[in-house]
């Protein structure tokens, strides 16, 4: 079971977020790093969790060593004291001290402040500081065990997790459902995809021509009410859906032999073994391959290189860099036989990490032709995870990704080289633009 019915449905023009592994221990003292599957159980956040994600921070991110610890503690309180006065819960002692720029003076006086402070808002202080960050490969996770009974959750998928938790500020209107997963809650209301979502309880998708960010916080209650229209017919209703249990399903690459000795693959994300898979569907074709990585929020770097030992020797693939000093070259994995196939990629808004990393190098390498829309620019750096001492996951980027001509493609991303968008009547009419487009290329 998955914890939400956000799977059930995807929005266009949203990203999913990058993938990332779980720290397992952390001691009294400062964050622990990876070393076995995730914590089942969780403590109170203290005023102690809160100075360990913040040494964690200074200590461990890509630019920790340059931050402005004063900044990060004003992040942090800022947090704490909206989410007190949210709760009518305000203090009116409550303030920021003077602050010098020593770190450790600056968190002792902050710490002195709070005295035992307030759980909830403790935890609030903590995802606000790693939000100052701006980095959408940073963030704070609070892991709990799934319910195997009752409702699990709530959300869209793509909505929290795009754009580093905001949905695409580049997305136009209208913004439509993607994909229904069988057995959802979706699929119970008779959503199909295509349907346009003018509507989520009673806020408008759109204002203007810029989407409306507050979605992603109605999509955090358990029931959401849609207000829906079918493209194909005008009709306009309201559906309301409900948080219940959504079978997993099972992440693996599907493929489908097309005219003309062109083999489609589609690729759902970088996950361990995700390369070997594509590679084995496409030993037998012997003229061109379609890799549809529309929707592909991302995965492991390594994943990344070994598909694209299958394309191309020899090749710069991206750079990983730290604050100072040298990049570290990522390279194809010439261990990997050569497929000797015309290759033509397949992108969208939602292509995202890894997925971008693998679509600028195919890009810069002339491997082969995007073709749909520009990728979703959240690839700033492969994240590194530590466990804070309330059972949460920090997750933070000690490096910064390049692409192959040291380009930055996080927040711009990867341009397509042909224009092919889904469209809501598109998907309703079952029609592919993107793979048409391929197809005549081929």
């Amino acid at each position: 079971m998955i914890r939400t019915f956000c799977s059930a449905v995807l929005l266009a023009a949203c990203a999913l977020a990058p993938g990332s592994s779980p720290a397992t221990a952390a001691d009294g003292g400062r964050c622990a790093t990876p070393s076995g599957p995730p914590p089942t159980s969780s403590s109170p956040t203290t005023v102690n969790t809160l100075r360990q994600a913040y040494e964690c921070v200074l200590d461990n991110y890509y630019s920790g060593p340059v931050l402005d610890s004063k900044v990060l503690l004003r992040d942090a309180l800022a947090a704490y004291t909206q989410d007190l006065v949210r709760r009518g819960a305000d203090a009116p002692g409550l303030r920021l001290p003077a602050l010098t720029g020593d770190r450790d003076a600056d968190w002792a006086a902050v710490a002195e402040m709070l005295g035992t402070g307030d759980p909830r808002a403790l935890g609030a202080a903590i995802t606000g500081m790693v939000a100052g960050l701006h980095d959408n490969h940073a963030r704070v996770e609070r892991i709990t065990p799934p319910s195997e009974d009752g409702p699990v959750g709530t959300g869209i998928a793509g909505l929290s997790a795009a754009q580093g938790g905001r949905l695409d500020p580049a997305a136009r209107p209208p913004l439509f459902v993607t994909r229904v997963l069988p057995g959802s809650p979706a699929e119970r209301a008779g959503i199909r995809p295509g349907d346009i979502v003018e509507k989520v309880n009673g806020i408008p998708a759109f204002i203007g021509e810029k989407v409306n960010q507050s979605l992603v916080d109605t999509f955090a209650s358990g029931t959401v009410r849609l207000t829906l229209k079918r493209p194909t017919t005008g009709r306009v209703r309201t559906v309301k859906l409900t948080e219940g249990p959504v079978e997993e399903q099972k992440r693996a690459v599907t493929s489908k032999t097309l005219p003309g000795g062109v083999t489609y693959v589609k690729v759902p994300g970088f996950f361990q073994g995700v390369a070997d898979q594509v590679i084995a569907a496409l030993k037998s074709t012997p003229k061109a391959a379609v890799l549809d990585l529309r929707g592909n929020g991302g995965g492991s770097p390594r994943e990344v290189t070994r598909l694209l030992g299958a394309f191309a020797h020899g090749k710069v693939t991206s750079y990983f860099c730290p604050l100072k000093g040298d990049c570290t070259a990522n390279r194809t994995d010439d261990s990997v036989p050569l497929l000797g196939l015309r290759l033509v990629v397949l992108t969208d808004r939602a292509c995202a990490s890894a997925c971008e990393d693998f679509s600028g190098a195919v890009k810069d390498n002339g491997l082969g032709i995007l073709v749909g829309t520009r990728t979703a620019g959240v690839v700033s750096g492969p994240s590194e995870a530590y466990l804070l001492d309330d059972g949460s996951v920090l997750l933070l980027p000690k490096v910064r990704h390049l692409g192959p001509a040291r380009e930055i493609i996080d927040t711009v991303g990867v341009p397509a080289d042909h224009y092919a968008p889904m469209t809501a009547l598109d998907l309703a009419k079952g029609r592919d633009p993107g793979l048409a487009k391929a197809l005549s290329l081929l």
